[in-house]
């Protein structure tokens, strides 16, 4: 039944019930997009038509290392908890934070750190690299120089007055490689999703704190034969890591939904809910 606003206000317990409603804080399940992250195809249109806040923002990573990075911000009336996006070997683009943008959609302040910040000539970033360049400097990145940045990411997340303390991290190809990475590294992390990305070595997983979620395409074998020796071992150590593979979706199917034939798609359709599913029951209170 349906009621007009005459009625709502010659009825004082309708009205009463109707207005708590409207001041109801953010419920992760009330309200929130279902749509998937754009794809490479279509990222900077769905920013550029984007309602949320984002904005570049610069934070310093230790020493005066001064790293660029896009956030998003949702529309919700209690505090978000953050969420590190990782981009992939491409370095930052539209896409990654089209990623980020959605992860807004969906409830949580994202953070996505330009990880070539700095790196470029000049002392530029991702921009100042030739496509040709940027796969290079990604792999020229040092480990822990890249944990160092992501730890200073968080940190800044959660010291954001919007924001909880409550912190996740989530990397496709290079990135979800350094977001299992990063779940070894910090051990403040609360949840760490693994978009297509390699296990690190097993004798590291010992220091993996936060819960692991791994997202795989079932046609990435390079990929998935060094997810059965992390599994067996994080199983061992009673640590949660869970594995999900699409079949026939090949590596990079969140950012190529019409590839594989349809597969690539489907696989979209079944690891972001899982992604948001994780975060929500991992991050909210």
């Amino acid at each position: 039944m349906t009621y007009s606003l005459p009625e709502l206000r010659s009825r004082p317990t309708l009205l009463a019930g109707f207005m708590s409603l409207m001041l109801l804080p953010f419920s992760p399940t009330l309200g929130l997009a279902q749509s998937l992250p754009a794809d490479g195809t279509t990222a900077t249109a769905r920013l550029e038509a984007s309602p949320r806040h984002g904005e570049w923002i610069n934070y310093d990573a230790g020493g005066g290392d001064q790293v660029q990075a896009w956030v998003a911000y949702p529309e919700r009336s209690d505090p978000a908890p953050v969420v590190v996006v990782i981009h992939d070997i491409r370095a930052m683009s539209d896409w990654a934070r089209a990623v980020g943008d959605q992860l807004a959609a969906d409830g949580f302040i994202a953070i996505v750190p330009d990880l070539l910040s700095g790196k470029g000539p000049r002392g530029g970033g991702t921009e100042s690299f030739s496509a040709n360049e940027v796969g290079r400097a990604i792999r020229d990145l040092a480990p822990a120089d890249v944990n160092r940045r992501l730890r200073a990411a968080a940190a800044y997340g959660t010291s954001l007055p919007a924001s909880t303390d409550q912190v996740g991290v989530v990397g496709f190809c290079w990135g979800g490689s350094t977001s299992f990475a990063f779940a070894v590294d910090y051990a403040d992390l609360d949840a760490a999703v693994v978009y297509y990305g390699t296990s690190p070595p097993t004798e590291t997983l010992a220091s993996v704190r936060a819960p692991v979620l791994g997202l795989y395409g079932g046609a990435d074998n390079r990929v998935n034969s060094t997810i059965p020796a992390a599994q067996a071992e994080l199983n061992r150590l009673g640590k949660r890591y869970e594995v999900n593979i699409y079949d026939g979706a090949g590596h990079g199917f969140l950012g190529r939904q019409s590839g594989q034939d349809g597969a690539n798609q489907t696989a979209s359709e079944g690891a972001w809910p899982a992604t948001i599913s994780f975060f929500r029951e991992l991050l909210e209170d």
